[in-house]
């Protein structure tokens, strides 16, 4: 496992006692560098959605935790924050609530011509996702996907 999965790992094994006290749920954790800075990002939900308060709640024990704990080398800016209206599905988890909605998918390379397509979630398992498109079902590997987010209709 990389030294950032293993980061994720460690974080989302602290952060369970946390959020289950305060009432909501890990959505995803991420270590990841931008730029010259390296980020730990946390991400929480809850039915009807998170608020600052919750947020800051998290990153308050969570901070602390991590502190006591001492296992991520680098220097990094620790965030709290909700997954937003148009978030990432990656694991199955968000994969099985997201059933019906309507989502957008991202490709490595095109596929029918086009490195995009959009539809409802019909289905998924560990190999595939399978999204409605106009009443037609279309199935793609999930090798083949860089992104699927939830569409934002506006």
């Amino acid at each position: 496992m990389s030294k950032g999965k293993t980061y994720e790992a460690k974080t989302e094994e602290l952060q369970i006692p946390i959020t289950k006290d305060r009432g909501v749920e890990i959505y995803d954790v991420e270590y990841v560098k931008e730029g010259s800075d390296w980020y730990l990002r946390a991400y929480i939900d809850k039915e009807g959605g998170v608020d600052i308060d919750d947020c800051e709640a998290v990153s308050r024990a969570l901070s602390d935790k991590l502190d006591e704990a001492d296992f991520i080398e680098d220097a990094y800016i620790l965030e709290v924050s909700s997954p937003g209206l148009g978030r990432s599905l990656k694991k199955d988890k968000h994969f099985e609530k997201s059933i019906g909605e309507d989502v957008e998918l991202k490709f490595y390379k095109p596929i029918d011509g086009s490195k995009n397509a959009e539809g409802t979630l019909k289905a998924f398992d560990e190999k595939t996702v399978t999204i409605t498109v106009n009443g037609e079902d279309k199935t793609y590997n999930r090798t083949d996907l860089a992104d699927v987010r939830l569409a934002i209709d506006f």
